[in-house]
């Protein structure tokens, strides 16, 4: 498979990640929000109140979570899909002599056929090292020491 190929691949595990994320976290308010309407129904005193203000911290936790993926779609939003160049920046997909990276949201790990891209942000150990670095640089994390073979 061809590094365009994978990039692309990796773009669009990327969004079904972040599709996943939204889908989960409305469907968790969802059941929330519905909780709370049932323990309005219910009989007042202090478990009603307790069993209340637990839903509502764990809605607030919820509200976080979502304000933060909602961030994280704006930035993919901005993500340039066709971006070639010398340096290392959003969008770009590189490859160094020990694995393939896509620059765009913090995805996880993307399997494909036989290899593995990992989907990082700019905001990352390894997106902060890489960034703006041209082919046949380095960069070093965690004291391991990468070399830029390809920037696609």
């Amino acid at each position: 498979m061809n590094s365009e190929a994978l990039k692309k691949t990796a773009h669009l595990f990327c969004k079904d990640h972040l599709h996943a994320r939204l889908t989960r976290i409305h469907g968790e308010i969802n059941k929330i929000t519905e909780a709370l309407q049932t323990e309005t129904k219910s009989s007042a005193g202090d478990k009603h109140e307790t069993g209340r203000a637990m839903l509502q911290l764990e809605r607030e936790k919820l509200g976080t979570r979502l304000a933060e993926v909602e961030n994280m779609n704006r930035v993919f939003s901005k993500v340039p899909t066709h971006k070639t160049g010398v340096k290392i920046g959003l969008g770009s997909f590189f490859q160094t002599d020990k694995h393939f990276y896509y620059v765009a949201i913090s995805a996880g790990i993307c399997e494909i056929e036989d290899y593995k891209v990992f989907c990082v942000s700019t905001q990352t150990p390894i997106g902060k090292a890489a960034l703006g670095k041209s082919e046949g640089e380095s960069f070093v994390v965690n004291g391991i020491s990468q070399h830029i073979i390809k920037i696609v």
